[in-house]
């Protein structure tokens, strides 16, 4: 089991970067490994708190406790960050509205559209660089859905403000936390009821784990999500359980250096000559461009790297590139040359002379 011998009171002195790397072990026993193990079980013994593969498993909690310490609440682990976005979803009531960024990440906002056409919920789409545009249409509305930055935009919302706006409305405020994590900001410490990730991305951070995550700060929205778990069958694996902890205890490192070469490419991207325009946020290791030609030459630019991956997805500690509107689902609001970066570990010397030189071929 992922109980740590270490006192909970401990993990609140200690630095997020510390969390990653300690929380969720196995109790300090002689011969005790230093990592919960992997445990591929669909069936338990009777008479304990697991009884059953859908109802649990260590490698599970271990990651949960660690990503429970970092958001500073408790964590339910699913399948994936879509299951995830599901799951939270689920706390809207019939026919509640929802207000989402225009520019949020398409499968979660295809979730909401699939379930607006069934009468499930009311979806009120937003301009959020138009001032308090989530704070205004979150009059009436059940919850307010915030990216921050958004994806693919990269546009940056004041959390603890729209939070406390939204909720003096009565309105749920949940985070897409996921292209910030825990080391940038922690959402529930600035308003907001629940916090979402896409495990996937950089808290796992190798591109080889499908998984998701909500953290909450009150037991009765935890006890909604995991039940939620529970009946739909939302359960993550426990390798990818496995491998998702283990990309927590570098995320610290791995972060630092992507975001560092991140913003050195978006300096660097500034000056070309062949770039129309650059977005970075400040913080974070994704950034977009468009190069001057259009979709065809943001097409011919993906397509002629080396290095750099052209690949969905983020997160992981290679480079990876697409232009977003090859996607059918992606937003007419997002210009159609843009090009989502997300930046890796790479040595940046290597990094930048693959792009110049996809930049020219391109």
């Amino acid at each position: 089991m992922a109980r740590s011998d270490r006192p909970q009171h401990l993990f609140s002195s200690l630095s997020s970067e510390t969390l990653a790397v300690v929380a969720g072990r196995p109790e300090r026993t002689p011969d005790s490994p230093l990592n919960v193990p992997i445990t591929p079980a669909s069936t338990y013994v009777a008479g304990g708190s697991l009884e059953y593969g859908r109802y649990g498993n260590p490698t599970w909690e271990a990651f949960e406790e660690v990503m429970g310490a970092l958001e500073g609440g408790r964590a339910v682990m699913y399948a994936s960050g879509l299951a995830a976005a599901a799951a939270t979803l689920s706390l809207a009531p019939e026919g509640g509205a929802v207000v989402v960024p225009r520019h949020a990440y398409n499968g979660t906002v295809g979730l909401m559209q699939d379930a607006a056409r069934r009468g499930r919920l009311e979806v009120r789409e937003v301009d959020v660089t138009r001032p308090n545009a989530l704070v205004d249409a979150a009059e009436g509305a059940a919850m307010v859905w915030i990216e921050s930055p958004t994806n693919p935009a990269l546009e940056v919302v004041d959390i603890a403000e729209t939070a406390a706006a939204a909720r003096t409305r009565g309105a749920l405020v949940v985070v897409d936390n996921t292209f910030a994590t825990p080391l940038v900001q922690q959402p529930l410490a600035l308003g907001a009821d629940v916090v979402v990730h896409s495990a996937t991305k950089l808290l796992a951070g190798h591109s080889d784990a499908l998984a998701g995550v909500a953290v909450v700060a009150d037991d009765p929205t935890y006890e909604l999500l995991e039940a939620y778990r529970r009946l739909h069958g939302a359960t993550p694996g426990a390798l990818e359980a496995y491998l998702a902890t283990r990309g927590l205890r570098t995320l610290a490192v791995r972060f630092e250096r992507a975001q560092d070469n991140a913003r050195r490419l978006a300096e660097h991207l500034e000056g070309h000559e062949d770039v129309a325009v650059v977005r970075y946020p400040g913080f974070g290791t994704v950034l977009t461009f468009e190069p001057k030609g259009g979709a065809t030459a943001a097409h011919r630019v993906t397509t002629a790297s080396e290095l750099v991956v052209c690949a969905t997805s983020l997160g992981g500690v290679e480079t990876s590139w697409e232009r977003r509107r090859r996607w059918a689902g992606e937003p007419v609001t997002v210009p159609d040359a843009l090009i989502r970066v997300s930046v890796g570990i790479e040595g940046f010397a290597d990094l930048w002379a693959d792009v110049a030189q996809a930049l020219t071929r391109g």
